[in-house]
């Protein structure tokens, strides 16, 4: 199979033709499409939804996510999508967390916390911050290692699999970031489920741009609908 390196693993100076350059699209399309397949299921996407579900819906919290680099990117990217889908949540940095952010924190809040090794300093600084201003907030934490310290201090984890990244280094977060992010993907939909979650509210919450249109135009469809039933 083609491969971009030289022998001593730095990218070929070299020209690549069309047919290897496939190649070797599809060979890195299959491993991110393998490492999604084999992310672990456990009994803590359950349990995760139902903390979400008793803290947020019926204690009138919200979810809290964080990371530091790559890893924060996704979780701001999962807070946007739980709260455009009915479930209130924000990003908290974890650096801007030590000078004053931290007081975004609740008492029924949970707290959603994405780290792929499991040993963020900034992020296990977080955990002791939030104890001390409220302890025993509920602690989901999204990372590879769930033997790690992080990991260790979670009500919930939800491991990654540790897949190896796409990166022809090994060191650039890719395929790590990819599956943190169809985890999150994931508890977002068990969640809509959870609340039954209609395309009138997400209307209600969505409403400019093209998924503001289609989702208006789906409920206003779904009470025509329901006319006609009754």
């Amino acid at each position: 199979m083609f491969s971009p390196f030289g022998t001593d693993g730095a990218i070929a100076p070299k020209e690549v033709n069309q047919s290897k350059m496939s190649e070797l699209i599809n060979s890195l399309l299959q491993r991110e499409a393998e490492a999604i397949s084999t992310i672990p299921i456990n009994n803590g996407y359950e349990a995760a939804v139902e903390i979400l579900y008793e803290r947020i819906h019926c204690n009138h919290g919200k979810l809290v996510t964080s990371g530091m680099g790559k890893a924060g990117q996704i979780a701001l990217n999962i807070s946007t999508t739980f709260s455009s889908t009915g479930t209130p949540a924000i990003f908290l940095h974890p650096s801007e967390a030590q000078h004053g952010d931290l007081g975004v924190l609740q008492p029924n809040d949970v707290l959603l916390l994405i780290s792929n090794s499991g040993k963020t300093r900034e992020i296990l600084e977080l955990i002791d911050l939030a104890e001390n201003l409220y302890p025993n907030l509920p602690l989901i934490v999204i990372t590879s290692d769930d033997k790690s310290q992080l990991a260790l201090t979670a009500d919930v984890v939800l491991p990654t699999g540790n897949p190896k990244e796409l990166c022809p280094l090994g060191l650039t977060p890719s395929t790590s970031t990819t599956v943190m992010t169809v985890i999150g993907d994931v508890l977002v939909n068990l969640m809509m489920r959870r609340i039954e979650f209609t395309s009138e509210e997400y209307a209600k919450r969505h409403h400019g741009g093209y998924l503001g249109h289609k989702s208006r135009r789906l409920s206003i469809g779904m009470e025509q609908l329901a006319k006609e039933k009754s």
